[in-house]
């Protein structure tokens, strides 16, 4: 049975200027969601290689909650990138950040993925900085990585892939996770809601660059793979 506030939540001090707003403050966090029951592709930066026959396209699947279906042409190496306009996520080791992705990929081992967070990149399969989830041709196993100036700190087969199967990546940096006595923080890592990793060295971690949602798809082989997403949830507090 639901717990009933009926005077409203606050998640600020007295004295704050919202303290008597009876809803959580939004402003708290930079927040995007995107349960893709729209798509609208101005708003994305895409990178494309087509050299096999067909185009790569982006478009709305049917299915419950949204979905977002990516398709590349059918080339070897044909991909398929979006990422999101604007680099509004930045990591402060004071700050929480939270990532939530729940995606599938019609080949778990004929493809490379990525899935988090980057710098806008023409190559996101390569890029120099970022926290994301990236899983490499001819492995079914995905890979966590925490990346800076193209030197990264990496949590291996975080999870196994499995042909058109949907799984939740997730990842948390908790500020004061860590378990040093300077107070550092650290990321935990979830797949389908159970935590799966936790990676305490910050030294690669992308303190120096904005970032931005980054996923996409490339192929394996010589065959058209695509990438579904269900849902997309990035955070982090101001």
């Amino acid at each position: 049975m639901p717990t009933h506030f009926r005077t409203g939540v606050s998640n600020q001090v007295p004295g704050n200027p919202l303290f008597e707003f009876p809803y959580l403050d939004p402003s708290k966090y930079v927040t995007y969601f995107n349960d893709f029951f729209t798509y609208h592709a101005d708003e994305w930066t895409i990178t494309t290689t087509e050299a096999g026959t067909g185009s790569a396209t982006e478009a709305l699947a049917s299915g419950s909650g949204g979905l977002l279906l990516i398709t590349n042409a059918a080339g070897d190496n044909d991909l398929d990138f979006l990422q999101l306009k604007g680099e509004a996520f930045k990591y402060v080791s004071t700050k929480n950040m939270f990532f939530k992705a729940r995606f599938k990929v019609s080949d778990a081992t004929q493809s490379d993925f990525v899935m988090g967070l980057g710098i806008t990149d023409t190559t996101p399969l390569d890029t120099t900085d970022g926290v994301f989830f990236i899983k490499a041709d001819g492995a079914a196993t995905m890979d966590f990585l925490v990346e800076k100036d193209n030197s990264a700190t990496t949590n291996s087969s975080v999870a196994t892939i499995s042909d058109d199967t949907f799984l939740t990546a997730s990842f948390f940096y908790n500020a004061k996770g860590g378990s040093s006595s300077s107070g550092n923080g650290a990321f935990e890592v979830f797949i389908d809601d159970a935590k799966v990793a936790t990676q305490t060295t910050l030294t690669n971690a992308p303190d120096d660059e904005d970032l931005t949602i980054s996923f996409g798809i490339q192929n394996g082989e010589a065959a058209a793979k695509t990438m579904t997403i269900d849902y997309i949830l990035a955070a982090v507090e101001r």
